[in-house]
């Protein structure tokens, strides 16, 4: 795709990516990205070397990061399995919509999945928020990210929700190449997966047919991700915790920065991807008397019900149900071992956050317990 006016939100072309890979392998401060990820010279001059190679963004991703997801699965997790890819077809374009559990690899095992299933990789959607080195815009955008600015004045939202929503229909509908973005901005911090409406009120804009056409050709898919152990879990509660403080939460740069580093490299134990139907019948029977603003609620509890049903949950999720509603209700889900490496987790976030104990343990339970309640609502 070469449209001009997506220029200033659109991922490097191939014929772009020899001159952003030398850029990228040319900044200091990439260098010691790498070391943080291999902590080996020799490693690190071998896999510059490697990127060098590359001249489309097939190759880096096919010979590259495909291979560093490999290790990242094979050190960092307990195994990553999936669901309902049947339900896909390999040359069709879709809109896969998640729940948002960590910054970067949410859509980076999505890829890794359908990729290795036969599916060509998504299109991802990121917040220009995260941008904040020059060496990270080079990655994702060599990674076949597209931006959605989050710096935008009152005055220049409209406008660039436009031209996302322009973008991502025009990819689907006309490139054949599909798109991933979150259910809503940031991560979840409680546990609790909602649906922005708004999110969906800008993949309407560009509609020139009813909202039940419109919808339907972008091929919703709803995805579920479940990690058993909540990715940045402790600095989530925290963040929530200095939200409610009287001096407030102000985040920076350093802190999206540790999150994502955090994200890749801590343990996160056993993970699991469930693709769910695409929703075109179920959109196409909406009720169009409807007025707009229902419609949109609609599609929302559609896409979050799918979500909530499609999750798996892990003995983590039972034992904090349990524990926060003091009930013995899910006792067969889980063991002693289970409930001591459960009870472990929560003293070590009582140990990492400012705060009362008691409040840090409910707001963890709360993390883990929200999916068993909304599975089961």
């Amino acid at each position: 795709m070469n449209i001009p006016n997506f220029d200033d939100i659109r991922p490097y072309y191939n014929h772009e990516v020899k001159e952003k890979m030398q850029l990228l392998l040319a900044d200091p401060v990439f260098d010691r990205v790498l070391m943080h990820i291999y902590n080996d010279p020799g490693k690190i001059k071998q896999t510059k070397q490697l990127l060098s190679t590359f001249q489309t963004i097939e190759d880096l991703q096919y010979n590259y990061i495909y291979e560093l997801l490999k290790m990242v699965i094979s050190t960092t997790t307990k195994g990553l399995t999936f669901d309902g890819m049947e339900h896909l077809e390999k040359d069709k374009a879709y809109l896969f919509i998640s729940n948002h559990r960590d910054i970067i690899l949410d859509s980076a095992l999505l890829n890794y999945l359908i990729f290795k299933n036969g599916m060509n990789t998504t299109q991802i959607a990121i917040g220009s928020n995260l941008l904040i080195l020059d060496w990270i815009e080079h990655v994702v955008k060599l990674n076949r990210t597209f931006i959605i600015n989050r710096d935008a004045t009152s005055r220049e939202l409209l406008a660039t929700s436009q031209k996302v929503s322009e973008y991502i229909r025009h990819s689907i509908t006309k490139e054949n190449i599909s798109i991933w973005i979150a259910q809503r901005e940031g991560r979840t911090k409680d546990g609790a997966d909602m649906t922005q409406v708004g999110l969906l009120k800008m993949l309407n804009m560009n509609n020139r047919k009813s909202f039940t056409e419109g919808f339907s050709e972008l091929n919703i898919v709803p995805v579920s991700i479940s990690y058993e152990i909540e990715p940045c879990g402790t600095g989530k509660i925290k963040e929530l915790i200095e939200k409610e403080g009287d001096e407030g939460y102000v985040k920076t740069s350093k802190d999206d920065l540790k999150s994502m580093a955090r994200g890749m490299f801590d343990q996160k134990g056993r993970i699991h991807f469930s693709f769910g139907e695409p929703l075109n019948s179920e959109i196409m029977g909406f009720n169009t008397d409807e007025r707009p603003n229902e419609l949109f609620q609609q599609l929302a509890c559609s896409i979050d019900e799918h979500i909530h049903k499609q999750f798996k949950l892990w003995p983590n999720n039972f034992i904090a149900f349990d524990m926060l509603k003091g009930s013995d209700t899910y006792k067969n889900k889980y063991s002693e071992d289970d409930i001591k490496i459960f009870s472990a987790l929560i003293k070590e976030a009582q140990s990492e956050i400012n705060g009362n104990p008691d409040d840090i343990k409910a707001r963890f339970l709360n993390l883990y317990a929200n999916p068993v309640i909304n599975a089961n609502f």
